[in-house]
């Protein structure tokens, strides 16, 4: 570049006296706009990235998530042992071998039932079904019976369009299957990790941040865990209410398959209030084609009656005054879960939006520097509070 092209000072100096008349002649609220808009940009991009990452790694990620989910289940009765003395290795066998055993026997109590109630509920299944295509001839929609054999031959032909998709869903089977085991292998591995040596492993995770960074990552994390610690226990006071509740109402009105109506239940209320009514409507459904309308409406009060009398009066009287995430809040963040990442999405983004909540508010709020706890202010927050009328 030779001596007249270089740009000169004062030319800089003009072009950036003129940037700067520029962004003054802007209305304030237009700059503030911008100004929040290129970050915000920023943020989304990199949320982004993280988002595209754990989806391409789905298969790790996945397993991971549930070691820790389960970790943090087991945690009060580990650390309950170890706080007796027992050995660690000792509490490590007694919480795992005894999860193991009781979804084991909940499985087993699942098939003996359904083994045992099958050929009943196929023949009374068979029997509503007459008794719908009846009501459709007989009832207000006087259908005729070749116009309902035309609804089911078009059904039949829409299946055979999609045989294709399905049969190649079929072949996946054996892939999807060998992902399901490799991930339950390897999330058991993880939890036995955690429980071992998850002091070990999380002061390893530390050292990968800057030095002056430590202390602050160190306290929000663990405040970010006794969160969830204390959310899973809640979930698993939720799930178990719920599936003895909805599963003795089926039980005590004849409904069919009532042990694993309740397991469902059960598994279904960690998706928080999304999936107890789910399940809930499984219950139902049952109900309604395999003991009719007037039973099915009381089953259908026992599930609401049970979602009450959980969320209103046993839970606030077993776990305190709690506070718990806003409804809206838990079906705005469930659905966005289920969207970028279907079922595990659903289930993991109430506990990782808590967690993700009560890091940032310790971080923003200083609180790890006196190591108190973080604000009562909290979007999530299972921790309970103190009363006012109690100081």
């Amino acid at each position: 570049m030779t001596e007249e092209n270089r740009p000169r000072v004062r030319d800089l100096f003009r072009m950036r006296t003129v940037s700067g008349e520029v962004e003054q002649s802007l209305p304030s609220g237009l700059r503030i706009a911008t100004a929040y808009a290129w970050r915000l940009l920023i943020i989304a991009a990199a949320i982004g990235v993280v988002i595209w990452l754990v989806i391409q790694l789905k298969y790790l990620v996945i397993p991971l998530l549930i070691g820790l989910l389960i970790a943090a289940l087991l945690w009060p009765a580990f650390e309950a042992l170890q706080r007796r003395r027992v050995p660690k290795w000792l509490a490590i066998v007694i919480v795992v071998v005894g999860t193991i055993a009781i979804v084991a026997g909940l499985l087993w109590l699942v098939i003996w039932q359904i083994v045992q109630q099958a050929d009943d509920v196929r023949t009374r299944t068979v029997q509503a079904l007459d008794e719908f295509q009846n009501f459709l001839v007989t009832g207000p929609l006087q259908l005729s019976a070749e116009e309902i054999q035309g609804y089911i031959e078009q059904g039949l032909a829409l299946l055979q369009e999609q045989a294709q998709l399905l049969w190649s869903g079929a072949l996946a089977i054996g892939s999807t299957f060998g992902h399901v085991v490799t991930g339950g292998l390897l999330a058991l591995f993880i939890l036995l990790c955690i429980l071992a040596d998850g002091a070990g492993i999380w002061r390893w995770t530390v050292r990968l941040f800057p030095r002056d960074a430590r202390p602050a990552i160190d306290s929000a994390a663990r405040n970010g865990w006794r969160t969830v610690v204390n959310y899973a226990r809640t979930q698993m006071l939720v799930a178990t209410i719920d599936a003895v509740g909805i599963g003795l109402g089926a039980f005590l009105l004849g409904v069919p398959l009532a042990i694993p109506v309740a397991v469902l239940v059960f598994l279904g209320s960690f998706v928080p209030i999304v999936g107890a009514v789910l399940t809930g409507t499984l219950a139902v459904f049952l109900a309604l084609v395999y003991n009719g309308p007037w039973i099915a409406l009381w089953m259908l009060v026992v599930v609401l009656g049970v979602q009450q009398l959980e969320g209103h009066v046993l839970q606030p009287i077993l776990m305190g005054s709690a506070v718990k995430v806003h409804p809206l809040a838990v079906v705005l963040v469930v659905a966005g879960g289920a969207m970028i990442a279907g079922i595990p999405g659903a289930l993991f983004a109430v506990p990782l939006a808590a967690f993700v909540n009560v890091v940032a508010v310790t971080l923003s709020s200083g609180a790890w520097r006196t190591g108190a706890p973080p604000p009562g202010d909290l979007i999530w927050s299972t921790v309970p509070r103190t009363r006012k009328d109690a100081r």
